[in-house]
């Protein structure tokens, strides 16, 4: 009886020990994981901070010999410099023009057929949808040829509708809003149907309101996919009038008697200002991004 007496105030020591050491054990394991991502977060920074500070720098200090991270005097001329160099303000507006309709084109078109497949129950539904999923597997390398064959077939070569058009649906933005659009109650659309609505009405005014993070994502992804996108804008322009920002960059740099060679602080400084509104996109849209991304994937 008195062993017992004795050990009976043990057991709890034991066991806030125990508790002790996995505290330790996750605080050491949040602090190397945090560390991790620390470093792996400035490995990634890292060209673009050299990017901007060479951007800034006088030609002479451009092949030095170990290399200087920072300008000894920032040159901010080699902006207006570059901004001269090239018409980047037609350039920027056709870029703004064509990721901005098409952005505008594809939240539509996506999210009306999200809604067709996550809300109307029709016969074939879910086979229809693993076909148009299927269009994902396709390169879009292998659509090149034919699609080029049909714009120059509609005389849109060198027009704002061979950019803009053949991007306004996509089969990845519909499995997003789809995805998505299967997370939301169906007591919503039940209260809504009762009260007499009609599907375009539920579309509207229930199902698109409650999608805020999965459009701001969709929109995010579809801004930036095309403001960078090279390939196509490069097989469907050759005249400056419809040029976009990134073939703008490669016509900037293949001008060796304007620009001099190889004066690489003028283009930095090009793909600096370039850049810029697109990181001005994902930083208002990047609180929506993470929740958007994680919600769509919740049911399937």
């Amino acid at each position: 009886m008195s062993a017992d007496l004795d050990l009976a105030p043990v057991q709890p020591t034991l066991a806030a020990s125990a508790g002790d050491v996995r505290t330790r054990r996750a605080v050491t394991l949040d602090l190397a994981t945090y560390l991790a991502l620390t470093l792996v977060g400035l490995t990634m920074l890292a060209p673009l901070v050299w990017m901007v500070a060479t951007s800034l720098k006088p030609y002479e200090e451009l092949y030095l010999w170990p290399p200087r991270l920072l300008p000894s005097a920032p040159r901010w001329e080699n902006y207006p410099m570059a901004w001269n160099y090239a018409p980047f303000g037609r350039f920027f507006f056709n870029s703004a023009l064509v990721a901005t309709c098409v952005t505008a084109g594809e939240l539509i078109t996506s999210s009306l057929a999200g809604y067709v497949f996550a809300r109307m129950r029709f016969p074939g539904r879910d086979r229809l949808f693993l076909l148009y999923l299927g269009t994902l597997m396709v390169p879009s390398q292998v659509t090149l040829v034919p699609l080029y064959v049909l714009m120059r077939t509609l005389g849109w070569v060198n027009t704002y509708y061979a950019l803009i058009i053949p991007a306004l649906a996509s089969a990845y933005g519909t499995f997003l809003m789809r995805q998505y659009m299967l997370t939301l109650p169906r007591e919503l659309e039940d209260a809504a149907r009762i009260d007499g609505a009609n599907h375009f009405v539920i579309y509207s005014r229930v199902i698109v309101p409650q999608c805020g993070p999965v459009i701001a994502t969709l929109g995010i992804l579809t801004f930036l996919g095309n403001w960078n996108s090279f390939l196509w804008p490069l097989i469907m322009t050759s005249k400056e009038q419809v040029r976009t920002v990134p073939i703008g960059l490669a016509y900037f740099t293949s001008i060796p008697e304007t620009v001099g060679l190889p004066q690489w602080q003028l283009y930095l400084a090009a793909a600096t200002f370039s850049m810029l509104p697109t990181l001005a996109v994902f930083v208002l849209g990047q609180r929506y991004f993470v929740r958007g991304i994680t919600m769509s994937g919740l049911k399937g």
